[in-house]
């Protein structure tokens, strides 16, 4: 099958490359580039990601042991200083783009959430990378420490990132939902954690039409104004209409909250939710603040399988190049998961790929898929991947 192009190949296919060459005009990406454009260096960085390279000479000696097939890559070679200074000079944005116009193709394809509702379900968080503030002095964290902090929207229909945004470390996580403008439909409902708990935060949440879900402060002052009509389910403590009684409090949300107290049998604990939604169950929304975990298993999974703990470069700008380029990689991986309705785990996929990723072998035979009833399919006459 010598016709049939490297899974690597395959897998590039997916990128929408009208897009990313816009991109590359728009942030002047290949001004003044001779050899080494954006499309290179993103080849190579992918490489990284899949193949779990995370250092300068790793990538250039794997490319080197596959230089024979490097001609339907568009590689000519790649020096070590070249790529550093790539990922130091070239802007971060382009790959930042490159994330959400591969999120419009992934999310034509993803499963929907689990529960019997159809409002748009997601879960919102951040977690910390460390880093070594004598290497990186501009991401000061704490007096000793370096961080960048990773905020994301995540979509349960499929699970994966909405939205991302990068920021300090020592940036609050409101405050940086708050300046970003989370791009959230009407209807949508969000699970987070107490750390949102700001109340300008949630009204304008329910100015927009959204349904919030969070664990509400033990501090919380507040007043009952009446009792939810709902069906008494195992586990239902307290399903209260309430309004806040704090000053500021009362100023920042001047409406009704629904106050949930909720028993978790199997944990033994006790839970006291506060949202703005009266339609729901109490066990649906006790449910919904439980399916939240879904974000702290993505973060997990990012974290233990691509690399964005280990970095190529020291500069703001070779970081946050990084940690976009391993966005991509992990949704062009549910994409193909999706798309092939493969079976088994991300994780097993990722393994499979960084096993094969430069045999020339269809990736439908790869992942032992019927091709009969595979969406992905090879075309005629080449039989290589057609992927949109």
């Amino acid at each position: 099958m010598s016709h049939v192009n490297t899974i690597f190949n395959q897998l590039l296919q997916i990128l929408p490359r009208h897009q990313f060459d816009a991109l590359v005009e728009a942030h002047e990406g290949d001004r003044y580039v001779k050899g080494f454009t954006c499309w290179r260096q993103l080849i190579t960085l992918l490489y990284a990601q899949c193949k779990g390279h995370d250092s300068l000479r790793d990538i250039v000696t794997g490319l080197v042991a596959q230089s024979g097939k490097w001609y339907h890559l568009g590689l000519s070679g790649v020096a070590r200083s070249t790529l550093s200074d790539a990922n130091n000079s070239r802007d971060w944005r382009i790959y930042e783009g490159l994330f959400y116009h591969l999120l419009e193709r992934c999310k034509s394809m993803t499963p929907k959430h689990k529960f019997q509702f159809k409002n748009p379900l997601y879960s919102l968080d951040s977690s910390t990378i460390s880093l070594c503030l004598s290497q990186y002095p501009w991401a000061k964290f704490r007096a000793t420490k370096g961080a960048v902090k990773l905020h994301c929207l995540l979509d349960h229909s499929g699970c994966i990132p909405s939205f991302v945004f990068i920021s300090n470390g020592s940036r609050h996580d409101v405050t940086a939902a708050k300046d970003t403008g989370l791009p959230i439909a009407p209807d949508s409902i969000v699970a987070m954690d107490r750390g949102y708990v700001d109340f300008g935060f949630l009204h304008s949440l329910h100015k927009q039409g959204v349904f919030f879900v969070t664990r509400a402060k033990e501090n919380m002052q507040f007043t009952e104004t009446g009792q939810q009509n709902m069906p008494v389910k195992k586990g239902l403590i307290t399903d209260l209409s309430v309004r806040l009684t704090g000053a500021a409090s009362l100023k920042a949300y001047p409406e009704d909250l629904r106050y949930i107290v909720w028993h978790d049998q199997d944990a033994d604990r006790y839970f006291s939710f506060l949202t703005n939604n009266f339609t729901l169950a109490a066990s649906s929304i006790a449910a919904i603040y439980k399916a939240r975990w879904q974000i702290e298993i993505f973060f997990k999974w990012i974290k233990q399988n691509l690399k964005i703990k280990s970095f190529l470069g020291t500069s703001s700008n070779a970081v946050m190049t990084q940690i976009w380029v391993a966005m991509c990689y992990y949704l062009l991986l549910s994409y193909v998961k999706y798309q092939t309705r493969y079976r088994f785990s991300l994780t097993a996929l990722s393994h499979v790929i960084k096993e094969i990723l430069m045999e020339r072998v269809l990736l439908i035979d790869a992942l032992s898929l019927r091709p009969d009833r595979a969406i992905i399919k090879a075309r005629e006459p080449d039989l290589q991947l057609t992927l949109f």
